[in-house]
């Protein structure tokens, strides 16, 4: 690869994995123009199987079970916190475990998360680029990733690159449309709101889940690009374990987390601006 395709790769990459980590079937499903070291930008976010806009629509199931899925959306919205572990594999792209600890709240999302690659072409390419994990922190306005000293030594030694959420925006030909407020909205309610809008949703029954006695919900939402969304509710009406499943442009994105420690107390710090590179201004010295 030449200096300014392993630029670019990087920077796609870390976008697609940041956001893999986080949002499971509201995620990239992957750089634009056909992967890493295209001459495009990443696109930020397109739906894979998800509705189109940056929120569910309104719910449209009612009765018993539109009541017990309300109280989880309320419980664990008032939560405002939790330790989050999640697996995502994303086709033959790309395969992911993040943990840590993500915070909701009026004022956005915050929060640090590890992300670590586990397989698949995109993995490979950044394990050929020394790069085998990343932190990720998430703060109302924009998100950072880490990246490893090969990248860093590209970009004046500088370790992190910062993505300032509205300038995701206007990336990808419109394909960014909404991803402030998708990522503002990014919490573990959003799964249940899904739910709250599927017309086949039916409680399986009750279930172990980590040892936790839980409730199990499922449901397909999206119409015809169908997603099925699995939820574990424990009796404290938050929510346990989420799987989400859909397609992307890459293949079977499937995602599972786990939360636990609700109201934990969550941190996360700017990186300093002097190890900081913006995406934005990134791209743009690279030809973007």
């Amino acid at each position: 690869m030449t200096g300014t395709t392993v630029c670019r790769t990087v920077v796609a990459i870390a976008l697609t994995a940041t956001l893999a980590g986080l949002t499971g079937c509201t995620s990239s499903g992957g750089p634009a123009d056909g992967g890493p070291g295209g001459s495009a930008p990443p696109a930020a976010t397109p739906q894979p199987s998800a509705p189109s806009s940056t929120a569910p629509p309104a719910p449209s199931l009612t009765g018993p079970s539109a009541e017990a899925l309300r109280a989880v959306e309320r419980a664990t919205g008032r939560a405002g916190s939790a330790r989050v572990e999640s697996t995502t594999v994303m086709g033959s792209e790309l395969s992911l475990k993040a943990a840590g600890a993500l915070g909701w709240r009026d004022d956005g999302l915050t929060g640090t998360l590890t992300i670590t690659y586990t397989g698949g072409t995109t993995a490979e390419t950044m394990r050929r680029l020394g790069t085998t994990a990343m932190e990720a922190r998430y703060l109302p306005d924009a998100y950072y990733a880490e990246v490893g000293d090969e990248f860093a030594d590209r970009v004046g030694g500088r370790h992190w690159i910062k993505y300032v959420y509205e300038d995701l925006e206007y990336l990808g030909g419109g394909a960014g449309a909404g991803f402030a407020d998708q990522m503002r909205n990014t919490t573990p309610n959003q799964a249940v709101k899904l739910l709250l809008t599927a017309e086949d949703v039916r409680k399986v029954g009750e279930e172990k889940t980590r040892g936790r006695r839980t409730t199990h919900w499922t449901g397909t939402v999206g119409g015809a690009t169908a997603q099925t969304v699995d939820i574990w509710v424990d009796d404290r009406d938050l929510l346990v374990k989420k799987v989400e499943r859909g397609r992307t442009e890459n293949g079977e994105l499937t995602q599972t987390a786990y939360y636990s420690e609700y109201g934990v107390t969550v941190s996360a710090e700017r990186p300093p601006a002097a190890d900081t590179a913006d995406f934005k201004e990134l791209l743009a010295s690279q030809g973007g």
